[in-house]
């Protein structure tokens, strides 16, 4: 009788080996497979003037200022679009001539982990009266990736600034 009260205690023990090493394996088959998952990269491919072409989809010629056009910008006319200094791989900005305040100004950072930081100080800089003689109704900073947009303009800043969002 003691015999076989021994031999159910050994059963019993390796069956809870048994489950603890399946646990185990389990456990590890997941971590392995986690880790080995790609992670996206939240960068939005495309040359900016194509990402820009994508930000005025869905508005019409005669919603856009006259004659839009996209300005490089370079290291001496950086700070009047984007109203800060970083560090940018490249950066457009699109702005026509009429008497529309408008202004979209597109940044591909060198560093997408400094993007909060350049969005917070485009926010507490950005002047939407900066023509003097007319002032943007809407601003909006976004940063989506390594991309950083500034939206200063009327009637399509919400337009614009949906397409930002959408961009993928």
């Amino acid at each position: 009788m003691e015999t076989r009260k021994i031999k159910s205690e050994r059963k019993e023990k390796r069956m809870k080996k048994i489950m603890y090493a399946i646990s185990i394996i389990t456990i590890a088959f997941l971590l392995v497979g986690c880790g080995k998952e790609e992670i996206q990269s939240k960068n939005i491919e495309g040359t900016l003037p194509e990402i820009m072409e994508k930000l005025y989809e869905g508005i019409s010629e005669e919603e856009k200022p006259m004659m839009l056009d996209n300005i490089t910008l370079t290291e001496e006319n950086f700070e009047y679009f984007a109203f800060t200094k970083a560090n940018y791989k490249e950066a457009i900005a699109s702005e026509g001539i009429s008497s529309m305040a408008h202004s979209v100004v597109l940044i591909r950072l060198e560093n997408e982990n400094e993007a909060n930081q350049i969005v917070e100080d485009i926010k507490k800089n950005a002047n939407p009266r900066k023509w003097i003689c007319v002032e943007a109704e809407n601003t909006y900073v976004l940063s989506k990736g390594d991309l950083v947009v500034l939206i200063m303009s009327n009637e399509l800043a919400p337009k614009i600034k949906t397409n930002f969002e959408n961009l993928k």
